[in-house]
């Protein structure tokens, strides 16, 4: 039976449609995968790119779509909302088919690999393929951003896992890049009623697993015999969450990674984002999902949804529709089931 792989690049530029449109179309010329979905975001100033094939031309695809973003994105003059360190800030490789996940973490070596040679661009591991255990949560290589990038490869600490620790001309423009494997992440974003971005900061310190910094009475942060800094942890497991103001629709947004949808499900996401948001004097108004998701995700919210309503739906189809209502899944845009649910596009 045949491979199938998912790869999800983020690249850095949601406002230019001709940089979006060439990168798109450097991966749909690639023989041997589909572009499943392609999601920019003006306010993020990025673009979520996903798309779907056998293995070996998933990472050509991944490749030429890097190049590509080396020649047209300058990180010298990117402004956005979302944490970025690189034009192509992240390339993860999600097993679909007959793949495993050691598989994926090859991929995601050969695509480095290739990046660093070819393109001079250093590459860092994380997720499944990271050699560090400090390099397994993208925030904690992504720390600074691109702004850190020149005085973070002049530490012995920060070297790449491919690519060398000189802060190039090329790299000046280009920034670095992450890649490695991972279980299919859910990029779940929860709209609050209020423009200021402190509240939803609040709310995602509240619900993130990693928390916030422990401080004492002088608010000063507290640290272990080691010297590593005491956190209060949050209460969803699987989950990062920071606060993002949307200029475009004048709101703030919970905006999250949910890293394993069978730990931490949507719909518990949602009600605790609803929870916390009642507890600091807003509320949550809706929610969207950047990318793809997959069926039994939004399934699983449906069948919550109609327990607590009462509702007798016996099919998909009415239960994905329960979901969006009940998530408020199109208040930005509207949610097609069709068109952003993965199941349905390959």
């Amino acid at each position: 039976m045949k491979q199938i792989v998912e790869c999800v690049p983020n690249f850095s530029e949601g406002r230019d449609p001709l940089v979006i449109k060439s990168i798109s179309d450097a991966i749909e010329n690639v023989d041997g995968v589909k572009l499943l979905n392609v999601e920019p975001d003006k306010d993020y100033n990025r673009v979520v790119v996903t798309f779907a094939g056998e293995p070996n031309a998933a990472v050509e695809a991944a490749f030429i779509a890097t190049k590509t973003a080396s020649e047209m994105i300058d990180m010298r003059k990117h402004k956005g909302e979302h944490p970025r360190m690189g034009a192509t800030d992240v390339v993860p490789f999600v097993p679909i088919s007959n793949i495993t996940m050691e598989e994926c973490v090859q991929l995601a070596n050969q695509y480095g690999q290739r990046v660093a040679k070819e393109l001079g661009i250093p590459i860092y591991l994380y997720a499944q393929a990271a050699r560090k255990s400090d390099r397994k949560k993208l925030p904690d290589i992504r720390k600074g951003e691109y702004e850190a990038i020149e005085s973070k490869l002049s530490e012995p600490q920060w070297a790449p896992d491919y690519g060398e620790m000189n802060f190039t001309e090329k790299v000046a423009r280009s920034g670095v890049t992450a890649t490695g494997a991972r279980f299919f992440l859910i990029a779940f974003n929860v709209n609050l009623s209020t423009p200021d971005v402190k509240l939803a900061d609040e709310i995602a310190f509240r619900v993130r697993e990693s928390g916030r910094p422990k401080r004492d009475d002088n608010g000063i942060i507290m640290k272990d015999e080691n010297g590593k800094s005491l956190r209060i942890p949050g209460s969803l497991r699987e989950t990062q969450a920071k606060g993002i103001y949307m200029e475009a629709h004048g709101i703030t947004q919970i905006s999250m990674n949910l890293l394993n949808y069978l730990i931490t499900a949507i719909h518990t996401t949602y009600e605790e984002c609803k929870k916390e948001a009642a507890s600091v004097g807003t509320k949550v108004t809706g929610s969207e999902i950047v990318g793809l998701i997959p069926k039994d995700s939004i399934v699983m919210a449906g069948k919550f949804y109609a327990d607590r309503l009462k509702l007798n739906l016996n099919n998909d189809t009415d239960l994905i529709q329960c979901a969006i209502e009940q998530l408020g899944l199109s208040q930005l845009a509207p949610f097609d089931p069709q068109k952003k649910i993965i199941d349905f596009m390959i």
